[in-house]
């Protein structure tokens, strides 16, 4: 180990949070280092959101063109798998080269080592044989990594993770999706309409759990329409490869056992932190935990800040890089705000989009709030003119005593994007009095929140 090396601040991973806190300390006149042993950038850009959607445009844009008989004429399209893994190398990741990223990071004034950074005490982080000692101290930001679940056989196979899947070149003939979560659920959709039969396998009782049921139907309903077969309620008992092909065995919702083979098998079961091996024991922190406690802040100890997927607030790039600004802010000795997770956003960009902010309506009642809901499972005019692939709901959760919003849903052809009113109703809590009041321009889809608004009651 070579000398101590005297910094005012380490950034240990640099995913978009990591690197967005890295480059704006450095800007503010601080001496920093960032340390990764994988790509600049984090899994956003390279495995995660950027690639995703450039792959779910692509399908996307394959199914409106099989809407066209229902609308317009005719038309035919060859599903085609090269052009949309094409753009994934070539615009989006550079074929996963961060050297750009790099770049980026050091004439911004940061100096950027490769390699597996440990804490060794606070504000002391070892790598590649160098010891830094940062006088401000440590922001961590190791993110998450895909995780398997325990099933006989899985270990060993030549399974996908989102990693692989957002690599591949050409889409299977067949494919399992196991977890039907967000990820999951995409990439199922995205991979169905480029021609794969897909099969996928939830052990929740319904795909998209953590959203609203409501929304889950919505999109079950969209997947049916698709062709992908969709076992909620399942569990899956083993998996096996052979000849370059899984046999996996899941037992359904009714309890009967049966084997689905494909081409190729997706996990996209969860996630699980970067936290084992970075040394948390050296600052007083529990190394098998599963998320790091931070403040308002984001100060998780002496000399000490966490931001990102670790903090379990939401593995969201857009979580990520609202707790930087924070955590900057702290670092710098600025004034806040600090951090307030009452409206966080979230979108999942299936088709029809599922955009969510806040509470549900059962996380509500658990937290004791006197719930009031007003739904509409249609979006109107807008969504009878779209035709085909125009369904969707709105959803309102209302703290009736406080008389606002806590929580709300929006499903549709452009679900994420009625959710940027919604998200700011929630966040600066405006009264429901008040957004009754609002003028809804006809006929768009936001529209369909003034029929929730109505269900609501006054």
């Amino acid at each position: 180990m070579s000398e101590d090396q005297h910094v005012d601040l380490v950034v240990l991973g640099l995913g978009p949070g990591g690197e967005s806190v890295a480059t704006e300390a450095a800007k503010a006149g601080m001496r920093v280092v960032g340390i990764d042993e994988r790509l600049v950038g984090g899994e956003c850009p390279y495995f995660g959101c950027i690639p995703s959607k450039m792959m779910i445009r692509a399908a996307n844009s394959l199914e409106e063109s099989r809407r066209v008989a229902t609308l317009a004429g005719s038309a035919e399209a060859t599903p085609d798998f090269t052009p949309v893994a094409r753009r994934i190398r070539e615009e989006a990741t550079t074929d996963w080269d961060d050297a750009v990223a790099v770049q980026r990071l050091e004439d911004a004034g940061v100096r950027f080592v490769r390699g597996h950074g440990r804490l060794a005490g606070p504000g002391v982080v070892e790598v590649a044989g160098q010891r830094f000692v940062a006088s401000a101290g440590v922001v961590l930001n190791t993110g998450t990594a895909p995780a398997a679940p325990p099933v006989d056989g899985l270990a060993g196979t030549g399974f996908w993770t989102n990693r692989e899947a957002l690599q591949a070149t050409e889409a299977p003939a067949s494919l399992v999706v196991v977890g039907g979560g967000a990820i999951g659920s995409e990439l199922a959709q995205a991979f169905a309409r480029f021609g794969s039969r897909v099969s996928l396998v939830e052990t929740a009782p319904r795909i998209l759990s953590l959203e609203e049921p409501e929304a889950s139907e919505v999109v079950a309903g969209a997947f049916a329409e698709d062709g992908i077969q969709v076992l909620a309620g399942a569990s899956v008992g083993s998996v096996r490869e052979a000849d370059g092909r899984f046999a996996v065995v899941v037992t359904d919702a009714g309890g009967t056992e049966l084997t689905l083979d494909a081409d190729r098998l997706l996990v996209a079961a969860g996630r699980r932190p970067n936290l084992a091996d970075v040394g948390l024991d050296t600052v007083g922190l529990d190394p098998a935990a599963r998320s790091v406690e931070v403040d308002e802040r984001m100060r998780a100890g002496e000399k000490l800040w966490a931001i990102g997927d670790i903090t379990g607030k939401g593995a969201f790039t857009h979580m990520s890089m609202y707790q930087a600004g924070i955590a900057v802010r702290d670092l710098t000795g600025s004034d806040g705000p600090w951090a307030s997770y009452h409206a966080v956003p979230r979108v999942t960009y299936t088709d029809p989009e599922v955009g969510a902010v806040g509470l549900t309506e059962q996380q509500a009642r658990d937290a004791g709030v006197e719930v009031r809901v007003g739904l509409t499972t249609a979006l109107g005019s807008r969504g009878w003119i779209h035709g085909p692939g125009g369904k969707g709901m709105v959803k309102l959760v209302e703290d009736a005593a406080a008389g606002h919003l806590v929580g709300a849903t929006s499903a549709g052809p452009t679900g994420g994007e009625v959710l940027s009113m919604l998200a700011t109703a929630v966040h600066a809590r405006v009264p429901t009095a008040v957004l009754r009041e609002q003028v809804f321009a006809y006929p768009t889809f936001h529209r369909a929140v003034s029929d929730a608004l109505a269900d609501l009651g006054s």
